[in-house]
């Protein structure tokens, strides 16, 4: 389960210290978990997620976990103060359990300061919740160690599969065995997994960010540049990897092509491009018709990643421009077992409706569906 607050991911921490810089604290939300996988039941899961969460409410900052985020140059003096004293409050959270299908239903609601951080160590509950006794570890590790044996040489890949792990236990075996074995692997999302091994943090901004930026007081077809130029004014180039996907492919590039944006953004993450090789290529033209080199550049990789789907992409693009892969739930929870395919999505701001529409309409979350034609409309995409 999860025994330290750092046991998340940094993006949470990022977008949390941004929120607190641009004033939006107190900007009331709700998240919904979605469990895409169909037919799942977790009545025998229920007992342990409960008690995850209630462990949650004990938790709290030790001083070597504060040092630690002192050491990381991004986070300032005065968010590492609040966060000295942050709790985790679980009386945000709701998750009931339908009793005939089983089905988990789950919200968190409340300032957006106060339930970022939430949704990765409850999906790693969920998941661990699940999974327990499910597998077996020594195919896993098998597999583990076919995974490392054939990589190509400059290709570059960290760990994003906090969420949807395992466990916690074998999250480290997996983080010990690639940082032992591999000098492939570079760094991690996660910041317990990354102090206590000494490894590079990885991450940015989630989608959150940018779907927020719908309902935070800014015309709507200005939304994603809006949320872009305030992650600019706030880490003034630092943490310079843009999502490109909450509307679609389209509608990023047409309000990345600004100078303050794609020469000061270091890159962009794809999260759910049906075919990435096709993005790669639409990256490398967009940053060569504005004269940019698209080597001193990176596309950050992270849709569901398989080892064989990411080398595919590495041996089409990795002469055209930089790369890294983000390889989450297929490093993390390789079982016998398939691990979970689930969310926990922002769904309101303020009181109002927030989209996800993406590049695949499966990874699309809202519960609103006038407002998520009325976004189409606003960012032209109304055939999609």
């Amino acid at each position: 389960m999860i025994f330290s607050m750092l046991d998340n991911d940094q993006y949470k921490f990022t977008m949390q210290q941004a929120l607190l810089k641009m004033g939006f604290s107190g900007a009331n939300v709700e998240y919904r978990f979605k469990c895409r996988n169909e037919g799942i039941d977790f009545s025998n899961a229920f007992d342990r997620i409960e008690q995850g969460i209630s462990m949650l409410g004990e938790l709290h900052f030790h001083p070597n976990e504060i040092d630690y985020l002192r050491s990381l140059r991004f986070f300032t003096n005065e968010y590492i103060e609040f966060l000295k004293y942050y709790k985790f409050d679980t009386d945000l959270v709701k998750f009931d359990l339908d009793e005939k299908t089983g089905e988990l239903n789950g919200t968190i609601k409340g300032s957006w300061f106060h339930t970022i951080l939430f949704e990765v160590p409850l999906l790693e509950i969920i998941s661990e919740a699940y999974a327990h006794d499910k597998g077996n570890e020594y195919d896993a590790r098998n597999r583990l160690i076919k995974k490392m044996g054939n990589l190509p040489e400059g290709f570059r890949f960290a760990d994003f599969g906090t969420r949807r792990r395992k466990s916690f236990f074998w999250h480290q075996e997996v983080i010990e065995y690639c940082k032992a074995y591999s000098t492939n692997f570079i760094g991690t999302s996660n910041l317990f997994m990354a102090m206590q091994h000494n490894l590079k943090s990885i991450g940015t901004m989630a989608h959150e960010w940018l779907q927020a930026h719908q309902q935070l007081g800014y015309r709507l077809a200005d939304s994603q540049r809006m949320a872009l130029e305030n992650w600019v004014h706030v880490y003034r180039g630092d943490l310079g990897i843009a999502l490109s996907d909450v509307i679609n492919t389209d509608a990023f590039l047409k309000d990345f092509d600004d100078p303050l944006l794609h020469k000061l953004f270091d890159g962009v993450r794809e999260d759910s491009e049906p075919d990435p090789k096709r993005f790669g290529h639409r990256i490398v033209n967009f940053y060569l018709s504005k004269h940019i080199d698209p080597k001193t550049k990176t596309i950050v990789f992270s849709n569901g990643l398989t080892f064989e789907k990411a080398i595919d992409i590495y041996n089409e693009l990795h002469n055209l421009v930089g790369l890294s892969f983000g390889i989450g739930t297929k490093l993390t929870n390789d079982w016998s077992v398939p691990a979970l395919n689930m969310v926990i999505k922002m769904v309101r701001c303020n009181g109002q409706p927030v989209a996800k529409i993406s590049n695949s309409p499966g990874k699309g979350m809202c519960e609103d569906s006038e407002f998520v034609s009325y976004l189409k409309s606003v960012y032209n995409q109304e055939h999609n």
